[in-house]
């Protein structure tokens, strides 16, 4: 396996996550609001993620523009790898964010700017225990991905090291 695939698919996990944390946010940010542009409260979003082939960018690159990637510049004994290939791995990608199709919670206040006729609100039915406990899978999900960009990242400057020392 190519080691520029773990930064690859450890980027596209945080990035990914990041993408959740926001959404989760935006969420327990307006857990309150009872007007939005389209008129009605807040809708909850929720992060729906899709798995992808993966292939590295960073080898395609590399391989693309090495002097012995151009045909009649490589030897005989050279061959160079396809740079297209996934080695079957799945990387993650946000394919959308879904609004709820939950109903609001209808909360009887008939001082608010916002309520009708019979006095009730109608609140975004959001849960912020449901949010946090989303945020925090999500923030170590990240520290994950972090953990292992960071431990091959390490691995690599060995491996340099090692070269520059033999």
């Amino acid at each position: 396996m190519d080691l520029f695939n773990i930064f690859t698919l450890s980027g596209a996990g945080m990035a990914a996550q990041r993408n959740r944390m926001n959404v989760v946010s935006g969420n327990l940010a307006n857990a309150e609001t009872t007007r939005t542009p389209e008129g009605g409260p807040y809708r909850r979003r929720s992060v729906i993620f899709r798995a992808q082939p993966t292939t590295s960018e960073f080898s395609t690159l590399l391989a693309s523009s090495a002097p012995l990637a151009r045909p009649g510049t490589r030897p005989a004994w050279f061959t160079l790898e396809p740079v297209n290939r996934s080695d079957g791995l799945l990387s993650v990608q946000v394919e959308a964010v879904k609004e709820s199709q939950r109903e609001p919670k209808q909360v009887y206040d008939p001082h608010h700017p916002d309520a009708n006729s019979e006095g009730y609100v109608s609140y975004p039915d959001i849960n912020p225990m449901e949010e946090m406990a989303d945020l925090l899978s999500a923030v170590r999900s990240y520290e994950a991905n972090l953990a292992t960009f960071n431990a091959t990242k390490s691995l690599v400057r060995r491996l340099l090291e090692l070269g520059r020392n033999a």
